[in-house]
């Protein structure tokens, strides 16, 4: 069993121990490519790979067509949209995640990126509280459902829409169960986003629900940057001077945003809400348990492709 990390952005050293721990202990052998800046030497170095951990690594039908040996490919992380499910599905090779291994790391970066944008982004001038402010979450999963614990420490009263969550689930956790995104919006002074980027939920966040929010809106964005409809979310933020919107998830858009609408949009230099030790060494030693699960008991709970 030989398992190949090909990380173009490294794990922490002590996650790349516990992956090596995890492998060894089961018999394996692990390989590494780190810091790769060409394809050609992914594609070298998965020829004879069983197993294949990824970060935000591209995995598509060329990296399979070289991975004769491969069984299965595990993204270290919640979001997978670097992983071709479909071609993996041709390959006969199976394609796994590892939610809610980073989804604290999210969470906690959802609550500064809010805090900084309703204290004006620290520029000196009087800002606004969370407290007794309207959250609204957009997607409970795991994500989601810390946000609502963190947020709750802030006194906020939260709100959530989550088609495929029951209300009794949110109900437990004190959060209170809305019916649609509509709904959530218009209620909510602030709407985390935490849905996936799918044919359903690309540019599905528009002008014609952010502009159901109330006076004095922000919408945090630590989700994926293709739900957001670049062109209506511009259009509503020169219309409303009173809307922020911050975001771990750059947007194309980026210079024209900063031009347009300084002291009320934030973007971080890169994707970071999952760049903490913890979530990083977490999600590593995880996909490591995952492949050895898979290959010595067939274990595929965490099963992307069909």
């Amino acid at each position: 069993m030989k398992v190949l990390v090909a990380t173009e952005k490294p794990f922490a050293k002590v996650a790349v121990d516990g992956i090596r721990e995890v492998v060894e202990q089961a018999g394996g052998e692990l390989a590494l490519l780190e810091k790769y800046t060409q394809k050609e030497q992914l594609l070298e170095a998965v020829a004879d790979a069983d197993a294949l951990i990824v970060r935000s690594d591209i995995v598509d039908a060329v990296v399979l067509d070289a991975a004769k040996q491969l069984k299965i490919v595990v993204r270290a992380g919640a979001g997978y949209d670097n992983l071709d499910l479909a071609a993996c599905t041709e390959h006969g090779v199976v394609a796994m995640n590892t939610p809610g291994q980073n989804s604290n790391a999210v969470a906690e970066l959802a609550l500064g990126l809010m805090v900084y944008a309703v204290r004006n982004m620290y520029n000196g001038t009087s800002g606004t509280e969370l407290f007794g402010k309207t959250l609204g979450i957009h997607a409970y999963g795991n994500v989601g459902r810390n946000v609502a614990r963190i947020a709750k420490g802030f006194g906020m009263k939260i709100i959530a829409f989550d088609a495929y969550c029951p209300d009794e689930k949110m109900m437990t956790d004190d959060v209170m169960p809305v019916h649609s995104a509509e709904e959530l919006y218009e209620k909510s002074d602030i709407v985390s986003l935490h849905i996936p980027a799918t044919d359903e939920t690309k540019n599905s966040i528009n002008y014609a629900l952010l502009n159901r929010m109330p006076k004095g809106a922000l919408l945090v964005n630590t989700a994926r940057k293709e739900v957001i409809n670049e062109t209506d979310l511009i259009c509503l933020m020169q219309e409303r001077s009173d809307f922020r919107y911050v975001t771990d998830i750059m947007p194309q858009a980026d210079g024209k945003m900063q031009e347009l609408f300084a002291g009320r949009y934030f973007a971080t230099p890169k994707k970071m809400g999952a760049q903490t030790a913890e979530a990083n060494i977490n999600a590593g030693i995880a996909a490591a348990k995952q492949i050895v699960a898979f290959l010595i008991d067939g274990e595929e709970r965490f099963r992307l492709n069909k």
